[in-house]
């Protein structure tokens, strides 16, 4: 897959693309939607591209905090898209200044420089200055210089759309089943392990601690069970308990997401991992002392090989 970092505008394009639109935050079934239907429009001849933007305009333009992270770090973003087999993606740097970018001037200026032969974006679209239009004012835009656009509907579970802010909201409630339903897949975060205080060791729970998460959402603060890959030639998968947040009980002044892996030892340190959510076991506690603490920690790795029917 060809990358352009886009600043302004895009490189001009000599082949003939079919372009979809969007931040793609997730890479959730909708966004998968919008590429299959990208696949069906597209020709022999044809690209498939995506013309994602770098960050939400709340974080950009208002300073949301809410809105610094995402659902999917840039790498996992390229990951999805390969799965995809989108042909090449145009990171657009969203600024202040980008976005200041009229209607007009995106698709005169910016879009004509691709070659398209066709755009889709979902029906929420909304770009241009202030957000000023959306979906249908971009395919009266683009009617001008030929280029047809197709408006997709949301894709729906239960009657409500799938959209990242839905999915942002179920992975701060904790509730993964929900999550996994509308990206059609665990909730997933990588990290590099980074060496902690150990004091999962000396309660008899040795456990990796995964730095260099900033970029996500934060889940909420509870115990899950999950999988652990271990970035390896040949990837290890291991069962997990994962808990994520900030550790009443030890003082804790920091979030952080931690797993103990079942049926596992080794030196991981400085090792890439991912960890997948797959079930929200119980919330964070802050106990009355660490006897109180191991005991939940033994409850919580028997039910979890309850669940997964693994041997104690």
């Amino acid at each position: 897959m060809e990358i352009f970092e886009v600043t302004a505008q895009p490189p001009q394009n000599s082949e003939p693309v079919v372009l979809v639109i969007g931040k793609m935050d997730g890479m959730h079934l909708g966004h998968q939607y919008l590429l299959n239907e990208a696949k069906k429009l597209a020709s022999s001849e044809d690209k498939i591209a995506v013309y994602g933007f770098s960050d939400h305009p709340k974080w950009v333009l208002k300073g949301d905090p809410e809105y610094a992270s995402s659902l999917s770090s840039y790498q996992d973003k390229i990951r999805s898209l390969q799965g995809c087999e989108v042909d090449r993606y145009y990171h657009v740097h969203f600024t202040k200044e980008y976005a200041k970018t009229s209607p007009e001037e995106f698709v005169f200026e910016h879009l004509s420089q691709l070659n398209i032969s066709h755009i889709l974006v979902g029906e929420g679209f909304r770009f241009g200055k202030g957000r000023g239009s959306d979906a249908q004012g971009l395919a009266d835009i683009c009617k001008e210089i030929n280029i047809p656009v197709k408006i997709v509907p949301h894709l729906k579970m239960n009657g409500e759309k799938i959209s990242s802010t839905r999915i942002r909201s179920l992975v701060h409630e904790g509730k993964m089943e929900a999550v996994q339903s509308m990206l059609g897949r665990p909730l997933e975060i990588t990290g590099v392990v980074e060496k902690g205080e150990q004091l999962g060791r000396e309660l008899g729970f040795p456990t990796l601690n995964l730095g260099d998460i900033k970029e996500y959402v934060e889940v909420k603060p509870a115990v899950y069970l999950g999988v652990v890959k271990l970035h390896r030639e040949a990837p290890e998968h291991y069962y997990t308990l994962v808990s994520a947040g900030y550790r009443p009980t030890v003082n804790g002044d920091s979030y952080k997401v931690e797993a103990y892996i079942l049926d596992f030892s080794g030196d991981l340190y400085d090792q890439t991992v991912s960890v997948k959510f797959l079930r929200h076991l119980r919330d964070e506690v802050d106990f009355k002392g660490m006897e109180a603490l191991v005991e939940e920690m033994k409850q919580d790795e028997r039910h979890a090989r309850e669940i997964l029917g693994l041997s104690s």
